[in-house]
């Protein structure tokens, strides 16, 4: 882990859920694992259904195609991952990477073929191994962004892209009231009634709170850029849902 100085977490030391570095990793892996159950039921409701259309829709903007070989970090319950599958076809190749192994369980059941546990910021795979790194919704739970992107950077083929999927804060003070009060009120209360999991009700407060001290999208973007990505861009859909996409160049 590189020195605290010369880290960029994507958003501070959060005390009402942990005191450090060191127990972040520990209290978020337990939510997620003790979650996971709950997780894409409380998703489908949280977005109306239309989650597994969105990200279907990403993809294809990203360029994910037949063939391709591709990596979804943070893939939690694998939705993203199984939608590549879909799209990627028999001739490519999905794997889902994430540290939670309750989460990779879901994944599984779903139909995701190749999962393995581990952390953006150590993706356990050879360089200049897949065409397409994708991570959905996951960015906030990193340790450092510049690790992170490093290794994105290190795993594309040259030419590959990277796309991340993140919710942020909305510019508008009026949508940001009724998001906060949906997602850290709303969402949370519902999930607690109908899914009767503490962890889980926990798990969508700590979401919102990870989104609203979450660092501002020229800062993940500049990130991005000085890792390496040429093209680098965010695409916004309804003020909130941002696509960070990048390209690695074909001359690394």
């Amino acid at each position: 882990m590189p020195p605290e100085k010369d880290r960029l977490a994507p958003h501070p030391v959060l005390e009402n859920y942990y005191g450090n570095e060191d127990e972040r990793k520990k209290t978020v892996k337990t939510l997620f694992d003790t979650s996971a159950v709950h997780y894409d039921w409380i998703t489908d409701v949280m977005s109306f259904g239309s989650g597994r259309w969105y990200r279907q829709q990403a993809l294809a903007r990203a360029g994910c195609r037949k063939g391709h070989r591709m990596i979804d970090v943070g893939a939690g319950t694998g939705v993203v991952s199984w939608l590549g599958q879909q799209i990627v076809g028999e001739d490519g190749w999905v794997v889902a990477l994430d540290p939670s192994s309750g989460m990779l369980g879901e994944a599984k059941k779903l139909g995701v073929r190749h999962v393995t546990q581990g952390f953006g910021e150590a993706i356990p795979f050879r360089s200049a191994e897949f065409d397409l790194l994708t991570m959905g919704y996951a960015l906030r739970h990193v340790e450092d962004l510049k690790e992170a992107f490093a290794e994105y950077f290190r795993v594309l083929k040259p030419g590959g892209k990277v796309l991340i999927l993140e919710i942020s804060r909305p510019s508008g003070t009026l949508l940001k009231f009724f998001l906060m009060l949906y997602m850290k009120y709303v969402v949370p209360a519902v999930t607690r009634i109908f899914r009767r999991s503490k962890d889980a009700q926990v798990l969508m407060k700590y979401y919102w709170d990870t989104i609203e001290s979450c660092v501002d999208p020229d800062t993940i973007l500049s990130a991005l850029a000085a890792a390496g990505f040429k093209n680098v861009k965010r695409h916004v859909v309804m003020g909130m849902f941002s696509e960070y996409t990048g390209e690695k160049p074909d001359s690394v």
